[in-house]
């Protein structure tokens, strides 16, 4: 679980309600005629942009995402990934035949192989799993950067409808505070919804796949040399390019790494 991702997400929902009943209650702040603007409207404008199916995988993969972190660490991928290119080295490709990893992308590279299909098929079946890899994060993250976009808008939209109903009772004084509160909720929602939600989501979409694909990456890279007979100690250190520079300063953090 990607605990940093849960701490960040109560924190700031916390410090906000923290923050709203310093000298007022919960109650204050609760307006269902605004949150429903703000939350009906988003959807609609979202459901505009986006086809229903890519709304809803795209709030599954942001879930999934968000809160699991399951990527492996290229340091690790390059130790199992030599370890590979040692058991072809002595064994022959259908040695990987045995080989158990968790990395799904490295399996389907091994299994590949194991087939027997030519690098060049092997290759492009790989480079392909990446493209569309890539493309369901973009959409993800480009549904929530829209949802990012809409909600303050529509949020802004409440605020103005709720003070034309505010102007209609200026022969009430005594109603002038509270409507004027009630207009602004709307605005709070709006900011609420995209700052602390849509938007972080966003940028967790675009660093988990900048993570995938890096990884991908690394695996097809091995696999190419793997196939070609490169020796695993150069094959290590062409893979160290993956790594940060302070993990490759030595032999031992390249094998290691």
């Amino acid at each position: 679980m990607d605990i940093l991702t849960l701490v960040g997400l109560v924190a700031g929902v916390a410090i906000v309600i923290i923050a709203m009943l310093a000298n007022a209650t919960v109650l204050t702040f609760l307006n269902l005629p605004g949150l429903a603007i703000v939350l009906g409207g988003t959807l609609a404008v979202t459901l505009v942009r986006f086809r229903m199916a890519t709304v809803t995988s795209s709030v599954k993969l942001a879930l999934k995402t968000a809160f699991t972190d399951r990527l492996d660490r290229p340091s690790d991928l390059i130790r199992e990934v030599s370890e590979l290119a040692r058991v072809v080295r002595k064994d022959g490709i259908l040695g990987l035949e045995s080989h158990e990893t968790d990395n799904d992308f490295l399996r389907k590279a091994i299994n590949l192989c194991v087939d027997g299909h030519p690098p060049e098929m092997v290759e492009e079946t790989l480079a392909q799993d990446i493209q569309q890899m890539s493309e369901r994060y973009e959409v993800a993250e480009r549904v929530f950067r829209g949802i990012g976009e809409s909600a303050p808008a529509i949020g802004m939209l409440g605020t103005l409808v709720g003070l034309v109903q505010m102007l209609n009772t200026l022969d009430d004084p005594g109603s002038i505070g509270p409507a004027m509160a009630i207009a602004l909720l709307t605005t709070l929602y709006g900011a609420f919804l995209a700052q602390l939600i849509a938007l972080p989501l966003a940028d967790k979409l675009q660093l988990k796949a900048e993570d995938e694909r890096r990884n991908q990456v690394l695996i097809v890279t091995s696999i190419q040399n793997i196939l070609r007979g490169q020796n695993p100690r150069v094959i290590s250190e062409i893979l160290s390019s993956f790594v940060s520079p302070d993990q490759r300063q030595s032999p031992e953090a390249g094998q290691e790494a």
